[in-house]
């Protein structure tokens, strides 16, 4: 789909639908300030009936949506907008889409930005095919344009995605354009470069969610890095690396040699680089974040099987690795000042003959052991030789996303992330993010006194924590071990990689969630000074 910004008098004349702002108020949903009755020539309604809306359960509220039907007929003669003078014209007119914002003092702040996804989403899914539609934006807004028309745009963009490689037969249509819309002609630019930030984050989403709804025998891991490859391969502030069995052995990666054992499909270690062409420098040193995720591609719980039900959607297990690197791939489009390196572990875990079995002790690349006492909680042992690895890489930070752990969801239902840190800063910095992208977060602590839940008898650790408890915490604790002093931060998406249902700018199946908080983090010029004066 195509972003554009234009405003209410210089737009398109092919509109299929007119997306109009309406507020929930006392006396019932009235459309916002500045909505005039002939934009685009479409029928806008000045005010609203609130006995009509009422009959229709229209109320205003932020997503609700409501095609309206004048008395009119829906084709009329329309006044030419050109400059070839007056004519007529005999196109039938736009569709006007009422779309609810909520009450005008929303339309600010983060919860504000957020509405305005929402809005947007509910409206091109309400629009569904066609070749152009406007969403106005009201004059009420108290956010900054550029920022609305992003989330316009990545709202609506998001809300269109259909993942259907593999489907046979006739396909629906969908929108190919869709105009952010403003009142006043000066912020017209504003909102178009918003739009195209916008759209191009919601790109790197779309990629994202691509990776994880493709069949787990397809999504292998080499495949997971030939992706990549072809993707950064033309860019050259971007290089990439990929390690195969061989030069994981020689390099130690014990966690991810151990996990991989029992499949078919070889390891790979990706490592790719990311140097800026315009840097932010303080004090003469660039900004240095590492990023790192989980690319488990089909989890059965290794030895320690799952379920059949359990394995259902053990394709989202490499959701990590997909967010960290559509990550990149949005940031680098739009000009990260940082030098961002990424790590990904790629493997099955299958319980094949020469699986890991309980029991058994593997040494990580920082030379401490872990006794694997339940192969299937696998991900922490991966993630242990790249965490260890992105240390030594010298970064201000690291960041690692993983679909982890059963009991965050538990703790935080699946549209909230958990987030546990060892630096304070960089988890403000991180919950902040996730209020402005509507990726949002919360903090569980790390309290010393816990890490004794994975304790071991025969080696310096076990993967597992104790039956029933915090097993949240304890899988952060034996990532803890990986990171020594350096500022970390750890996303736990088990719950947000996938959605069970297409719903706001979700669609069911892989949600990409993580890119737009990375990316937002990662182009951030404040942020990488953070970094560096802390350092």
């Amino acid at each position: 789909m195509k972003v554009e910004g234009a405003s209410a008098y210089g737009l398109p004349g092919d509109l299929d639908a007119v997306g109009v702002p309406v507020f929930q108020g006392a006396d019932g949903p009235q459309p916002a300030a500045g909505v005039t009755a002939d934009i685009a020539g479409a029928d806008v309604p000045a005010v609203l009936d609130p006995v009509w809306c009422r009959r229709r359960g229209f109320t205003g509220k932020p997503g609700q949506t409501l095609v309206f039907h004048p008395v009119a007929s829906a084709t009329s003669r329309l006044p030419l907008r050109g400059a070839g003078g007056p004519g007529t014209d005999d196109r039938p007119r736009p569709t006007t889409v009422l779309v609810g914002v909520g009450e005008p003092d929303g339309l600010a702040g983060d919860r504000g930005v957020e509405t305005l996804r929402r809005a947007a989403a509910a409206f091109v899914r309400t629009v569904g095919e066609g070749a152009s539609a406007a969403l106005l934006l009201p004059r009420e807004l108290r956010i900054d344009m550029a920022a609305a028309a992003a989330a316009v745009a990545e709202g609506g963009v998001l809300a269109d995605y259909r993942f259907e490689t593999h489907k046979t037969g006739d396909r629906p249509g969908r929108l190919t354009r869709l105009v952010v819309t403003t009142e006043a002609p000066a912020e017209a630019v504003a909102a178009a470069g918003g739009g195209a930030r916008g759209a191009r984050i919601a790109e790197s989403v779309m990629l994202a969610r691509d990776l994880v709804n493709e069949p787990p025998s397809q999504m292998t891991p080499q495949r997971f890095v030939e992706v990549f490859a072809r993707r950064f391969r033309d860019d050259p502030a971007i290089s990439v690396e990929a390690w195969d069995g061989e030069r994981i052995a020689a390099e130690r990666l014990g966690g991810l040699l151990g996990v991989s054992r029992g499949s078919s499909q070889p390891p790979r270690l990706l490592r790719v680089e990311y140097t800026p062409i315009a840097p932010v420098e303080v004090d003469g040193r660039i900004p240095h974040l590492a990023l790192v995720g989980k690319g488990i591609t089909f989890d059965s719980g290794g030895l320690s099987l799952k379920t059949a039900a359990g394995m259902e959607a053990m394709k989202t297990d490499m959701a990590g690795a997909a967010a960290v690197l559509c990550a990149l791939d949005a940031a680098a489009a739009l000009g990260s000042p940082l030098r961002i390196t990424v790590l990904t572990p790629l493997t099955e875990n299958m319980p094949g003959g020469r699986a890991t079995k309980p029991g058994d002790v593997l040494t990580a690349r920082n030379g401490k052991t872990i006794e694997v006492l339940n192969t299937d909680a696998e991900g922490r042992l991966v993630l242990a030789d790249a965490l260890s690895l992105a240390v030594e890489a010298g970064p201000d930070a690291i960041i690692d996303v993983a679909t982890l752990t059963g009991a965050v969801v538990v703790a935080l239902g699946n549209e909230i992330a958990g987030l546990l840190s060892n630096d304070d800063d960089l988890a403000g910095w991180v919950v902040a993010a996730g209020s402005r992208t509507g990726e949002r977060v919360w903090r569980l602590p790390l309290p010393e006194d816990y890490r004794s839940h994975i304790d071991s008898d025969v080696a310096d650790m076990r993967n597992t924590g104790r039956a029933g408890q915090a097993g949240t915490i304890a899988a952060a604790m034996l990532l803890a071990e990986f990171v020594g002093t350096v500022p970390w931060a750890h996303l736990d998406i088990a719950g947000t990689g996938r959605s069970a249902e297409s719903t706001r700018y979700l669609a069911k199946g892989g949600t990409g969630f993580g890119v737009r908080l990375l990316a937002d983090l990662a182009t951030s010029e404040a942020f990488g000074r953070s970094l560096v004066r802390r350092g």
